[in-house]
């Protein structure tokens, strides 16, 4: 069975680690929604900035529709078999597109604003947040492109507002939990009929 988790949150809410763990513990190969909205700027001529990569992800949905960046994914994973992990799950209808290649697993991951303005600070990223405007920026887009949804439907649900190993410790518990049920307790985001679970 071909099986997605996809792992969705706000931005420095900690999706990455968590997708880094889960996609180490199931032995699968790790993707990022992200990478390719970068990779599209950058082959768009354009700094990597908060302000471009959302330019460029708002024109991805403009030009293609709203499950763009998932297209373009599956574009450079096709004929991958078996399970894989993907970072940065932004909406329900990227998360029908990614059901489309079989099972589907959603994760999010919470932190509060405050907490995911001072990870994100600290980072040092060259498209990373300058200051509380950049960061009320790439949340109201993620809103915008429906990560809320995505994450009120999430099979999974991480709070992190504690320290690394807490977290770690909870994505591996849920990565166990997938692994052994081959994500047969996900209703990847209602993506797929609950009458097969």
């Amino acid at each position: 069975m071909r099986l997605t988790v996809a792992v969705t949150g706000m931005p420095g809410s900690g999706k990455s680690l968590v997708a880094r763990i889960i996609a180490e513990v199931l032995e699968a190969p790790l993707y990022s929604m992200g990478d390719v909205v970068r990779r599209e700027v950058v082959r768009r001529g354009l700094e990597l900035t908060v302000e471009n990569v959302e330019r460029v992800a708002t024109q991805l949905r403009e030009e293609l529709g709203k499950a763009a960046v998932a297209f373009l994914l599956l574009d450079e994973i096709r004929g991958v078999e078996g399970p894989i992990v993907v970072d940065g799950l932004r909406s329900l209808d990227e998360a029908r597109v990614l059901s489309g290649r079989g099972r589907l697993c959603i994760v999010a991951v919470h932190a509060s604003p405050l907490t995911r303005f001072k990870r994100m600070m600290a980072r040092g990223r060259r498209d990373e947040i300058k200051g509380w405007r950049d960061l009320v920026l790439r949340d109201t887009k993620n809103l915008e492109y429906g990560i809320g949804g995505v994450i009120a439907m999430a099979d999974y649900m991480i709070v992190n507002e504690g320290t690394m190993e807490e977290v770690e410790r909870e994505a591996r518990r849920i990565a166990e939990r997938i692994r052994r049920g081959e994500g047969k307790d996900c209703s990847g985001g209602g993506s797929t009929p609950y009458g097969e679970h």
